[in-house]
């Protein structure tokens, strides 16, 4: 890869010295904006799509995303193909930005993904984002995790979450549905701030994962973890970091919590 520009040379995106690819949803452009807003110019993002049912134009949701398109969005041929693709290009790594389907088919179904990719993948190395957050909770030595899904996941999904993390052997002492309306435009800084402080008031917590690619929080990191003493994470966040961790040149990410050390 190349290296960083000398003072002569503007920056062109091919100057960056990481390269990483994201997987996402089709209309999700949520994954793609964090990672860049937490790049700070040292490495360049490059997206794959993949179409899902339950998301539409405009970045709406449905009011509760149906089980079945969540259980199936990784099964193949779509997936391959679209990370087939996306591994085409020049990357140093690639992360899968989904959270809902990994509920479904847990920790062991998540690597089995990662495996069943390989071929495809021409030796680039890969995450997904459960796979991060888990390895995430375990250097930040959480405790006591509160999950803070999207309003689009309802109880039942919500649940299929804290069993995702309790297989991988995290202590989920609260989880459930954020309580802001739902849809990806709806998310903001100031009332996913609100939301975390009153879930982490209400439980005895170490750690808060914002769980949820199309659910915009990497902004609010800083503050919850200053305001609160805890360690803040958030599906994006995670992916981003471990993500990064596969890559020769590992930029210094500040200001997006404690994960980055």
């Amino acid at each position: 890869m190349e290296g960083k520009l000398d003072g002569k040379w503007k920056a062109d995106g091919w100057s960056a010295p990481t390269r990483i690819g994201v997987i996402v949803p089709h209309a999700d452009v949520g994954p793609e904006a964090e990672f860049g807003a937490m790049a700070g110019g040292e490495v360049s993002i490059h997206g794959g799509r993949v179409h899902f049912s339950a998301m539409r134009a405009g970045g709406v949701m449905d009011e509760k995303i149906a089980h079945q398109p969540v259980e199936t969005f990784t099964a193949p041929p779509h997936l391959d193909e679209a990370v087939e693709s996306l591994a085409t290009s020049p990357l140093d790594a690639i992360g899968l930005a989904f959270t809902s389907s990994a509920y479904k088919h847990g920790p062991d179904g998540e690597a089995a993904l990662i495996e069943r990719l390989k071929p495809v993948l021409r030796g680039i190395p890969a995450t997904t984002t459960c796979l991060a957050a888990a390895k995430a909770f375990k250097q930040l030595g959480t405790k006591r995790l509160a999950l803070i899904n999207p309003p689009w996941f309802d109880d039942a999904l919500s649940k299929e979450g804290a069993g995702y993390f309790e297989k991988a052997g995290i202590s989920v002492a609260h989880h459930g549905p954020c309580g802001l309306p739902s849809g990806q435009p709806h998310i903001t800084p100031a009332g996913l701030y609100d939301w975390v402080a009153k879930v982490v008031k209400e439980n005895d917590v170490d750690t808060v994962f914002v769980a949820g690619n199309g659910q915009r929080a990497v902004g609010i990191i800083d503050a919850v973890e200053k305001d609160f003493n805890v360690a803040m994470t958030s599906a994006n966040q995670v992916l981003f970091w471990d993500t990064l961790s596969k890559c020769r040149e590992k930029p210094v990410v500040t200001g997006y919590g404690r994960l980055f050390g």
